[in-house]
């Protein structure tokens, strides 16, 4: 029997993605087709399941509001779950309403799932609460395109004007100048303080505040473009004791992170965390290897093994989505010893429940075979290297010199990403960004492979790169160039720690 397809109009708020709600980060994971906005955060697409059908609703002129209602239609009469993802709240000047609308007539079952609106979101992240018991108890919101649709406009901003509270404009900047006009000509005070903020909640918000005679003047000069909205009313006098997000250490820095995509969400989201604009723009992913009997012969003499050596997390995923295709107990791994170059490839073997033995403080081959000799001599010690194929020799060279026999063997591939699924790389070749962070010698080959890092540093001379360490730092030098930063520990936490360091002393 055909199952039953349905439409959620999500709303995915508006912009920052920690801002989305539970129901709809649940009805993300387990749409077949997602159809987003062009302005929804693109790291709320990491939440859809593998194979899920990823659909952007671009510009109006890439596909118009019939187009798509005729689309969430279809699909839901396909027996597919289709999450409908719209920046802000559906119902909130977001055509929501007309696509249930259409849903209901078609007898497509449909749930509306609210979202956080801009309305009350970037406001707050700017420093502005719209209502203060000092202040005023009321705030009405309003479309700045009201005085072009509506012949009644006058009359609709006459009433506006006497309302008393805070008034918050959306979609108005374009139309700034004749509705501020408006307001004051039907009795609002020029001097009633004001504020404009662009792309609210985001890492680029922009933001700036003056009074309701020069709020349209200063949009100008400070070149203010949609996506933003107006505040107007005393409470925006509160803003320089209570602009709490544009004090984050990183704030208004963009930074490009170009790990692969299923390990950048935590560095992104810690960034972000920090007030960074982030890029998403990742360099590499992991491919099964080439070779998969060499993994299938050392899986199968596993037991004559002294040591396991993981190198990266990749290392641990690779190796285990490979074992147990072939095994079904993890007592199947032998005695052998273990070591993790690195905590985030410790945590990765520990959520395994494999206990960890030797974790050097600095990730350098030479370190790695110390800290291992440090454990037990290494003298005849037979040792299996579980790495990406394009490792380098160093760390092989350091344990032969302890007297140890290693075995190097590849448990995956790293190959150039070329996706684009977040649109960042446009923005990215158009504008630049501050910082380039590279977590690894071979994000920062295959980045260099497909931008020319060298042409991308004439054009946008602000641009500065930042290497997670010393192995990293001397493959970007290898290349011409040099690092503005290298981390002190050789961690995705400590390329956070230095990022911070270098903006804030």
């Amino acid at each position: 029997m055909k199952s039953k397809g349905a439409v959620y109009l999500v709303g995915a708020g508006p912009g920052d993605a920690g801002l989305l709600t539970l129901r709809g980060a649940e009805l993300i994971g387990r749409a077949d087709t997602v159809v987003y906005d062009l302005l929804v955060n693109p790291a709320l697409l990491r939440l859809a399941r593998p194979g899920a059908e990823l659909i952007s609703r671009g510009k109006r002129s890439q596909m118009p509001q019939e187009k798509i209602t005729a689309m969430l239609i279809a699909k839901a009469g396909e027996g597919k779950l289709v999450v409908r993802l719209k920046g802000g709240d559906p119902y909130v000047f977001g055509r929501g309403a007309e696509e249930a609308m259409a849903l209901a007539e078609a007898g497509i079952s449909f749930e509306v799932v609210p979202g956080v609106s801009s309305v009350v979101a970037a406001p707050n992240y700017a420093g502005i609460p719209l209502t203060h018991r000092d202040y005023c108890s009321s705030f009405t919101v309003f479309t700045g395109h009201e005085a072009e649709e509506r012949a009644e406009g006058q009359l609709l901003y006459s009433q506006i004007a006497k309302i008393p509270g805070t008034k918050v404009a959306l979609m108005g900047t374009d139309t700034l100048d004749e509705w501020t006009k408006t307001v004051m000509a039907h009795g609002l005070s020029p001097d009633t303080p004001a504020a404009i903020v662009q792309w609210g909640t985001c890492g680029k918000q922009k933001s700036a505040d003056g009074t309701l005679g020069t709020i349209g003047g200063l949009a100008k000069e400070k070149k203010f473009s949609p996506p933003a909205l107006v505040i107007v009313g005393d409470v925006v006098r509160l803003r320089s004791r209570l602009n709490w997000f544009e004090k984050r250490p990183l704030f208004g820095k963009r930074i490009v992170v170009t790990r692969a995509r299923n390990n950048a969400g935590e560095f992104s989201q810690k960034l972000a965390d920090l007030g960074a604009e982030v890029l998403e723009i990742p360099a590499i992913k992991r491919m099964p290897p080439e070779d998969k009997q060499n993994v299938v012969d050392a899986m199968l003499s596993l037991n004559s093994y002294d040591w396991l050596v993981f190198t990266s997390a990749n290392g641990v995923t690779g190796f285990f989505d490979l074992f147990f295709k072939h095994f079904h107990d993890l007592r199947d791994l032998g005695g052998a010893k273990i070591a993790a170059v690195g905590p985030a490839t410790a945590a990765k073997l520990h959520e395994l429940h494999l206990q960890v033995d030797a974790v050097p403080d600095e990730f350098l081959g030479k370190k790695i075979a110390e800290t291992m000799a440090k454990h037990s001599s290494l003298e005849n010690c037979k040792i299996c290297l579980l790495r990406a194929d394009t490792a380098n020799a160093d760390l092989p060279r350091a344990l032969e010199e302890f007297g140890a026999i290693a075995d190097d063997i590849a448990v995956y591939k790293t190959v150039g990403e070329t996706e684009n699924i977040s649109g960042d790389v446009e923005d990215f070749l158009k504008n630049g960004a501050d910082w380039v962070t590279f977590t690894s010698g071979s994000t920062a080959q295959f980045f260099h492979a497909r931008f020319d890092l060298l042409k991308l540093s004439r054009q946008f001379p602000q641009m500065k790169l930042a290497s997670v360490g010393p192995e990293t730092g001397k493959v970007i030098r290898a290349l011409g160039l040099e690092p503005k930063i290298e981390a002190r520990e050789h961690t995705a936490k400590g390329l956070l720690a230095e990022l911070v360091r270098a903006e804030t002393s």
